[in-house]
């Protein structure tokens, strides 16, 4: 999943939620380190959910669909979709409005800039300039998005033709995104709760 799915998933806990957007920004292991105890809990929500996340059959059914060479991407593509998905039908999934939650996400990381990651800061500041995430709804947006990672990846790779690809299966991805992403929901609470308890 990407930042969307990723805030959405911590839940109102700011320290949680902060931790949980950081996770792809913070890479090795992460006991001893200089973070709120619960913004390092945030970080383990984060990689528990990529675990759930790669090894569930929807998303493996998903993976599928996308023909080579796109398959071999088809993790960072889907965690791209998926959050598309998720932008453009937020209400479906959060009783506050993508543009309104997408601001307030990135007002959380303004308040707790001293603790973000340069990678992290960095970003916000593309977050801004494309109105992220909210601006996952957006076809565009996404289609620049993942251009973006594709040149940053040090070999040849075909994200920056993938969008028609991804339109073209957008039905039945849907339909994977909507049967995995309730259970992804219930495994986020579960595992909050497990922590919490």
């Amino acid at each position: 999943m990407n930042h969307l799915a990723h805030a959405l998933l911590a839940g109102d806990d700011e320290w949680l939620l902060l931790g949980s957007v950081m996770g792809d920004f913070v890479h090795g292991p992460i006991d001893g380190l200089d973070f709120p105890p619960r913004v390092i809990e945030g970080i383990r929500l984060h990689r528990a959910v990529d675990v759930f996340t790669d090894a569930h059959p929807e998303v493996l059914a998903a993976k599928a669909l996308l023909p080579p060479p796109y398959r071999r991407y088809a993790g960072i593509l889907l965690d791209m979709w998926f959050d598309h998905c998720l932008a453009r039908d937020f209400t479906r999934w959060c009783a506050q409005p993508v543009r309104s939650y997408s601001d307030d996400l990135r007002a959380l990381l303004w308040r707790h800039d001293a603790l973000l990651p340069a990678s992290l800061r960095r970003f916000r500041q593309y977050m801004e300039a494309n109105d992220l995430p909210a601006g996952y709804a957006g076809l565009a947006t996404l289609d620049r998005a993942m251009a973006g990672i594709g040149h940053r990846l040090t070999r040849a790779n075909p994200l920056d033709s993938s969008l028609p690809i991804l339109v073209e299966r957008d039905a039945e991805l849907q339909l994977h995104f909507e049967a995995f992403f309730p259970q992804l929901q219930e495994f986020a609470r579960k595992w909050i709760d497990t922590v919490e308890s």
